[in-house]
């Protein structure tokens, strides 16, 4: 995922460092996202990719690091802006449900986190739009 990701940042003018650790997860353990970028602005991207290529728990951890995605921003508003988790692979049976919103009515603050698939987080970033 990162092959295609890391590219569309770069073009799209981010900044972005691999890896971060971001604070604690909800209930407790290190929160670490797969990337941090930044706009000329430096205002903060979260960015956490999953990849599902065969069925598995992917789909059951989409809602709980939505929740911590969301934690994370409410936490540093100074620091990020929003976040991203990014859906990548063939094997979702839920990836749908995910990216046209069906989390949203269970989120309070939805407007801090998308669920986008792959292709259309690389969309967004080669745009400069996050």
């Amino acid at each position: 995922m990162e092959q295609m990701v890391l590219p569309a940042l770069e073009r799209g003018g981010y900044e972005y460092f691999r890896q971060v650790t971001i604070g604690q997860r909800l209930g407790g353990g290190k929160h670490i996202v797969d990337l941090v970028a930044y706009d000329a602005e430096a205002h903060g991207y979260l960015v956490s990719m999953k990849w599902q290529q065969t069925s598995g728990t992917a789909e059951q951890k989409v809602p709980f690091e939505a929740m911590c995605l969301v934690q994370a921003v409410l936490d540093e508003p100074e620091h990020y802006r929003r976040a991203y988790l990014v859906l990548g692979g063939t094997a979702w049976t839920l990836r749908n449900f995910f990216t046209a919103g069906g989390l949203l009515p269970y989120m309070a603050h939805k407007d801090l986190v998308s669920i986008l698939t792959l292709e259309d987080f690389v969309a967004k970033a080669n745009r400069g739009a996050l």
